[in-house]
């Protein structure tokens, strides 16, 4: 009875844990991102100047400036159409973006996703992926070059290109930008983009000098501000590429706060900034090696950068050399990501989106659901049927777990008996129950292991729904319009028809109320335990669970509920398979049974 005791006083103590945790940290988390949105949203409405620091267009790449003489803007703005029109712009204009280049420096530093909005009102603003550097939200991606005195004055963020060739950028239409220095070194630029979000930068540099020049290309993604939703454990935003010896490098923004990172040289690879939904990645020239660094600079305007330079790459009197790069720059749609990797043979590009630990279950769980969508058209049912799948899958690992309990509960009456023959005689009764075991061929640890063993296939799912941008904004029936978001409705209002918000931590939904009355039906499948501790954790559990996952995003809260039907289903079959008698019914009569009043 001690042992059972501590077992029972663990679970209650981790159950308290897990609130805790809710509570104290995810609740709180969830109110400040609600916050923040609501800051954003009043910024986009004042549109107003405001000076500042300086904006910084010319900090150096790895140590070396790229180019001198730079000047930096003297204010930043709210207003993006304010910065762009104090410059010379290339309009891009493709299926999935809108846009133009900066002809200062050749910068991509306005760019908007036209199949994404910020809320789920198809009438709401665009996502806005790039800034210009003289706005407070600078977000940008800049190619350019490292030279000496013998090279002159070579392309860097303030140089002005001209455009030679196109008029705008579509995914049909390259365009071409040339400058030609002092020294005689003639850069031709030609940048392409395909009908999403990748941009194919060509840069061709003629010497038409007399003496042989090296210079070295660098790029950079810069940003001026973290993202304003807060960050989650499960998800890594911040700087990330796959360089060299290395590897994927994932690295959060207030680690370059304390400390820059500086990779191994690699040759290969690719390096940007992630956030959950959306990235900024630059794959260098495959065919040199570079050093990578991920940083963050506090003199000026705070801001976060991963950058690269290669090393010097040499262009004889009268000879060219072509350098080529590409530029991701848009949504993590799973089958874009995965098809840039083979296409342009980039290692690793599919680990942009952050699978996790169990890569190898996450993947394939989102394929599976994938699969399913484009079938039915909506990413609920896809969950639905994937959980099926899944059951199906571990259809004789759940026989086995409800055959022992079952078998376990059909040696209750000898078990009882053991109990009364050995009394305190703990090693006696040990002993004969394993005795007992061993007889009726029972293993009491064989309905441990299929739990076990699909925790990671709950959490593979929890991360498909969590960080797929495939979820975001994926309507289900009725009320829920994002399966990504918490269940809308609260039980706090009556579902909305009191006219206030329920707090944070006293939401609770429909759907988390439908998964906690299946959750409570599942338990009720056994005999409610004797052990007046374990009662209570055995009736408490379902509400305990309800407000915990009432901040989930509804997808998996309905995957938790469809899950516990199907398992009530499944254990009744397999339990009137073996004879055992289903005590869900005879439970709920128990429940509400009304007991007798005590004699006196």
């Amino acid at each position: 009875m001690e042992n059972k005791r501590n077992y029972y006083i663990a679970i209650a103590l981790s159950v308290l844990i897990v609130l805790g945790w809710q509570f104290f940290y995810m609740n709180p988390r969830l109110e400040a991102q609600r916050k923040a949105e609501l800051a954003t949203k009043a910024q986009q409405q004042t549109q107003q100047v405001q000076p500042t620091t300086q904006a910084p267009t010319g900090e150096a790449v790895n140590g070396a400036a790229p180019s001198s003489g730079q000047t930096a803007p003297t204010t930043l703005t709210h207003d993006q159409s304010i910065a762009k029109t104090s410059s010379s712009r290339v309009l891009i204009d493709t299926p999935a973006l809108l846009g133009s280049i900066n002809l200062e420096g050749a910068r991509l530093d306005d760019l908007r996703l036209k199949a994404y909005h910020e809320t789920v009102d198809k009438s709401s603003p665009i996502i806005t992926l790039f800034s210009p550097a003289d706005t407070k939200d600078g977000y940008f991606t800049e190619l350019g070059y490292v030279g000496s005195d013998a090279t002159g004055t070579v392309p860097g963020p303030s140089t002005v290109w001209t455009l030679s060739s196109g008029s705008k950028l579509t995914e049909t239409t390259p365009v071409t930008l040339s400058y030609t220095n002092d020294k005689g070194i003639t850069f031709t630029r030609t940048i392409s983009v395909d009908e999403r979000y990748m941009f194919t930068v060509t840069d061709k540099i003629a010497n038409a000098g007399q003496a042989p020049v090296s210079l070295s290309s660098y790029g950079r993604v810069t940003r001026y501000n973290k993202p304003t939703t807060p960050s989650a454990y499960v998800l890594h935003e911040g700087f990330i590429g796959v360089i060299g010896d290395d590897g994927l490098v994932e690295t959060k923004y207030t680690a370059t706060e304390k400390e820059a990172v500086n990779p191994a040289k690699a040759t290969g690879g690719w390096l940007g900034i992630t956030d959950k939904y959306w990235a900024a990645t630059i794959v260098p020239p495959q065919s040199t090696a570079y050093d990578a660094h991920f940083s963050h600079f506090a003199d000026g305007q705070p801001r976060y950068q991963a950058d690269y330079k290669q090393d010097a790459v040499t262009v004889a009197p009268g000879q060219s050399q072509e350098l080529k790069s590409l530029v991701f720059a848009g949504a993590k749609e799973v089958p874009v990501i995965d098809r840039y990797e083979t296409s342009y043979s980039i290692p690793r590009f599919d680990r942009l989106i952050d699978w996790g630990w169990f890569y190898f279950i996450t993947k394939p769980m989102f394929k599976l659901m994938d699969f399913f969508f484009r079938y039915f058209g909506n990413f609920g049912v896809a969950i639905l049927c994937t959980t099926i799948v899944v059951k199906a899958l571990f259809f004789p690992l759940a026989s086995k777990q409800y055959a022992s309990m079952a078998n376990m509960k059909r040696m209750q009456p000898k078990m009882e008996e053991l109990k009364a023959k050995f009394g305190d005689d703990r090693m006696g009764l040990q002993q004969a129950t394993m005795q007992l075991y061993k007889e009726e061929k029972i293993n009491p640890i064989a309905g441990c292991w299929p739990v076990l063993l699909q925790i990671p296939i709950f959490f593979s799912l929890y991360k498909v729904i969590y960080i797929t941008i495939e979820m975001r904004h994926a309507p289900f029936f009725g009320w829920i319009q994002d399966l990504s978001a918490p269940d809308p409705t609260s039980i706090v209002n009556l579902f909305g028809l009191l006219p206030f918000t329920a707090p944070t931590i006293l939401h609770l939904g429909v759907w988390p109320l439908i998964m906690g009355v299946t959750m409570f039906l599942q338990m009720r499948m056994n005999p409610t335990p004797p052990d007046p501790t374990q009662a209570m954790i055995f009736n408490w559990m379902p509400l305990v669970f309800m407000f915990m996952l009432a901040s989930f995003p509804a997808g998996l809260v309905i995957y938790w509920a469809w899950n516990n039907t199907l398992s009530v289903i499944q254990q009744s079959i397999i339990m009137k398979r073996h004879g055992v008698k289903v005590e869900l019914f005879d439970n709920l009569k128990g429940l509400f049974k009304r007991k007798p009043a005590p004699s006196k």
